[in-house]
Order: C-alpha cells, then sequence, then structure tokens
C-alpha cells in the first residue's frame, strides 16, 4: 500500500532512499490535494527508520512542476488564497525539515511553486534544458512558498530580486552560476544523478545527518557564537545514540557500519 494518499504524488522505495514523482498533468501543478499529500508523505518518511534520503522529480519530460494551479485564484476570494498559503506553507515546510538529505530532480520547467518546492530541497540537480523562474508578479501575485526568503538565501538580494521583481526566467547553465543548483546534467539524466547522490547519504550516519542539517538550518537565525555552541552541544548528544558507537567501532575493526538510525 503506497505511503501517499494521492496519486498526484507518487512514492516509491529504492534502498534507503525514496522517490517523490509530482504526478499531477499537464503541468504537475500543486492544488488542495497534492500539497497535504506531500506533507502527509514527508511524515510517513521521517518516521520510516530505513529511509535516509529522498528524491523529488516530475512525471513526464517537460515540467517538474509548473507551480500553483490558478484556477483556484480566479474568484479572488481571500479564503482561497488564505487555505492555498497555510497548504503550501506547511506542505514544503515539512519538505525543509525532513530529517534526512532531500534531493531535487529538476527534469523540466520549474515555475512558481514548482521551483518553491525545489529551493525547499537540500540540493538541487537540473536537467540542462529546464527553465526556472518565479513569475508571480506577472499574475499580480508573490511566491507565497518560500520563494522570496530562500531564493535570497541562495542567490543573494540581487539576483533574487532580478528573478522575483523584474520575472526574469533563468537557464540551467546561469541557474548553476549563481548558486541556485548544485548541478547541471544531461537531458533525462536528472533523476539517475540525484539518485547516485542519495545513495552516498546511506554512507553516513542517519543520526548525524540529521544533527548536521538542524545547525546548517539554525545558522541561518542566529550568531556565529550561538552555532558554534550548539555545533558542540549536537555533538555531544551524538554520544548517547547507537549510531555513534557503530560508527566509531566499525572504522576501528576496519569494516562497514550497519546503522539503527537510533
Amino acid at each position: 500500500m503506497s505511503i501517499s494518499p494521492s496519486d498526484k504524488v507518487k512514492v516509491s522505495l529504492e534502498g534507503n532512499v525514496a522517490i517523490v514523482t509530482i504526478d499531477n498533468p499537464a503541468a504537475n501543478t500543486w492544488d488542495t490535494e497534492s500539497l497535504p499529500a506531500l506533507q502527509a508523505v514527508i511524515a510517513a518518511l521521517n518516521a520510516d527508520k530505513n529511509v535516509y534520503a529522498l528524491v523529488l522529480t516530475g512525471a513526464g519530460e517537460k515540467f517538474f512542476s509548473a507551480g500553483a494551479d490558478l484556477t483556484l485564484f480566479a474568484d479572488g476570494d481571500p479564503r482561497t488564497a488564505q487555505n492555498m498559503a497555510d497548504a503550501f506553507g506547511a506542505a514544503f515546510e515539512a519538505l525543509s525539515d525532513f530529517r534526512g538529505v532531500s534531493i531535487a530532480a529538476i527534469n523540466g520547467y520549474a515555475m512558481g511553486g514548482g521551483l518553491e518546492v525545489a529551493l525547499a530541497c537540500d540540493i538541487r540537480v537540473v536537467e540542462e534544458q529546464a527553465q526556472l523562474a518565479l513569475p508571480e508578479a506577472k499574475v499580480g501575485l508573490l511566491p507565497c512558498a518560500g520563494g522570496t526568503q530562500r531564493l535570497t538565501q541562495l542567490v543573494g538580494e540581487g539576483w533574487a530580486k532580478r528573478i522575483i521583481l523584474c520575472g526574469e526566467r533563468i537557464n540551467a547553465e546561469k541557474a548553476h552560476a549563481i548558486g541556485l543548483v548544485e548541478e547541471v546534467t544531461a537531458k533525462g539524466t536528472a533523476l539517475e544523478t540525484a539518485k547516485a547522490l542519495a545513495e552516498k547519504v546511506s554512507g553516513q550516519s542517519p543520526t548525524s545527518v540529521a544533527a548536521c542539517k538542524r545547525l546548517i538550518h539554525a545558522a541561518r537565525n542566529i550568531t556565529i557564537t550561538e552555532g558554534l555552541a550548539n555545533e558542540r552541544d549536537e555533538f555531544v548528544a551524538l554520544f548517547s545514540t547507537d549510531d555513534q558507537r557503530e560508527g566509531v567501532n566499525a572504522f576501528l575493526e576496519k569494516r562497514a557500519p550497519e546503522w539503527k538510525n537510533q
């Protein structure tokens, strides 16, 4: 039985890696069914100690995701806007806080909420033909699912303003040059590249990965002094885990570790 409550968000497991596919034809848009489904999927993956990483991609060859289904906003009802904003926030923040490593395999157009869901991932791999944009201001809206915040953190104010305020669409090469994505691959290969990267996570202690990720995220909001103190606290806390003992002893015994994620 699938862990996803909706066919619009499909999940398959390959070893310690979950493959999450946005599948809402024709453009893999987000709506009131797919957003809660993504949130539910992340909760299920967090509860599965055998899952160390997830790869997010889009069904088909043209779209990673074109963002929100704009038909939902045609009536101009603020209540609809509030419900959608809340759903976007809950789903994408759950993805950002996933305890393992999340990798976006951007296999086509990533527009609006489609780019924002990629921004919520830890790492982004993009195919050479892909186009990325946050075009909400062209239709009288704005990015409400982390776009103004996460994009600025990644690429700085100048490029965030060009993309959001000027409506600039960028290609894969430019996205890589400005630090929006970590790798560019040939057409049709983003998923395999992302999966290979996710497989590397299996060699890492999942409890260590989760602690490191918390520290990296916390660094956005605190001083370096606080961050260094937190780093030491997280280091000491690892010594109450099985994985810490297993990792050190496996190294000393010259064998591969067997992680328990606890």
